[in-house]
């Protein structure tokens, strides 16, 4: 059976699926994923499905639960290269993709990353600014 490669770049893992994504592959591919994040604590999985001609409703349920599973283990997904009749056929089957985010390309997916992650960290990191700026009240 072939596998689909998780590749780790800083604290993100890509997936570049370049094979057809039959059931078992797909399985595979959820099981090696949450592996992944789990044994290298990255934060964000980016899900290139250019080369797909195709997405079935298993394989659109499973990217789904990929999702899903990568959110418990503390990373955001964003699926990319989405073809716009695979896009179409997504829409026509009912399937919605909860907790996937989309972007046209790995590059625009690595920067909403990116973004989505300054955002949790930047607020904790603007107060603790904040307060650095605020002079130190002593008693003399």
């Amino acid at each position: 059976m072939e596998r689909v490669p998780v590749l780790k770049i800083g604290d993100i893992l890509l997936v570049s699926i370049q094979i057809d994504m039959e059931d078992q592959v797909a399985l595979q591919l959820q099981e090696d994923l949450a592996d992944r994040i789990v044994s290298t604590g990255c934060h964000g999985v980016i899900i290139d499905i250019s080369a797909l001609d195709i997405v079935d409703s298993f394989v659109g349920r499973t990217l789904a639960t990929i999702a899903s599973i990568s959110r418990v283990l503390d990373a955001e997904t964003v699926v990319v290269g989405m073809r716009p009749a695979v896009a179409i056929t997504l829409v026509e089957l009912g399937l919605s993709l909860p907790g996937i985010r989309t972007a046209l390309n790995v590059e625009l997916g690595m920067d909403l990353l990116a973004r989505q992650r300054a955002e949790e960290y930047g607020d904790e990191d603007d107060e603790d600014e904040d307060e650095a700026d605020t002079p130190a009240v002593t008693a003399s």
